[in-house]
């Protein structure tokens, strides 16, 4: 997996989320998307990534988007 592309299409996910008006919400719709449309592989990618970089490059709403919904897209 190319992390670096999983992590701008997580940024670019997490623009179009972070213009809700519902944070909670609009982390949680984040969190399931991946979930619901990213292959396995991927998401598993992504989590060892932000395990190893402690985020990397990952925008601050999308790694607390991913770190505090995290049960619901692994």
């Amino acid at each position: 997996m190319d992390i670096d592309n999983l992590v701008h299409m997580a940024n670019r996910m997490g623009d179009f989320f972070q213009a809700m008006p519902d944070r909670a919400e609009a982390q949680h719709g984040l969190a399931d998307h991946i979930r619901k449309f990213w292959d396995p592989r991927m998401r598993k990618a992504l989590v060892a990534h932000i395990e190893s970089t402690g985020g990397g490059a990952l925008h601050p709403f999308v790694l607390e988007a991913l770190t505090n919904n995290m049960e619901s897209w692994v």
